[in-house]
């Protein structure tokens, strides 16, 4: 196991544990493994990629890693902040919805969740952690609510991509680069 595959692990690991930490209202070591797992998740692609340790083994462990701690996230903020997820409820819902609909697309097209690893996708990723920090630790929203609009457009280029490659693609960077992998998929 490689130090980035450990990375993304480790986000697999602390999953079931900022679970407990919310059900019994550790606010602030859930905030602080919250935060620890977002820096996993900035590191290890950059890491494997730097240390030529990029694997499909890998691909997969990075987003199932972000999956399980986004999941981990929805029951914990409701258990620890209730009031907060009530008031942004249209805002938690479009973006629980932003999340599951382009693997619900992938999964109905090429039976298993894509694993694009999109650029609108990192940045959304690294801006929604930071909102959700902003929210949950001092509550303020507007990072939130942005970021909801941003993810949504984000997914909205997954679920593009998905219906323009024939076949499941790991790592493609933005719709633009699908229509060139298209074009090249047709052309041999």
């Amino acid at each position: 196991m490689s130090i980035p595959n450990a990375l993304s692990t480790f986000r697999l690991v602390a999953a079931p544990v900022l679970l407990i930490l919310a059900w019994y209202d550790q606010e602030w070591a859930f905030l602080i493994l919250f935060v620890l797992a977002l820096c996993t998740d900035a590191m290890d692609g950059y890491l494997a990629r730097k240390w030529h340790q990029t694997s499909k083994l890998g691909n997969f462990l990075d987003s199932l890693g972000d999956f399980v701690i986004y999941v981990a996230l929805v029951p914990s903020a409701w258990w620890l902040w209730p009031e907060i997820i009530e008031r942004e409820a249209v805002y938690v819902g479009l973006a629980v919805t932003a999340l599951l609909l382009p693997a619900a697309v992938g999964l109905l097209k090429y039976r298993r969740v894509p694993c694009y690893h999109t650029l609108g996708a990192k940045c959304v990723g690294l801006l929604m952690s930071i909102a959700a920090l902003l929210l949950f630790a001092w509550d303020y929203p507007w990072p939130f609510r942005i970021g909801v609009v941003i993810l949504l457009l984000a997914s909205c280029e997954e679920i593009l991509i998905t219906l323009v490659l024939p076949r499941n693609t790991g790592n493609v960077l933005s719709l633009w680069h699908a229509l060139r992998l298209r074009a090249e998929i047709e052309r041999s």
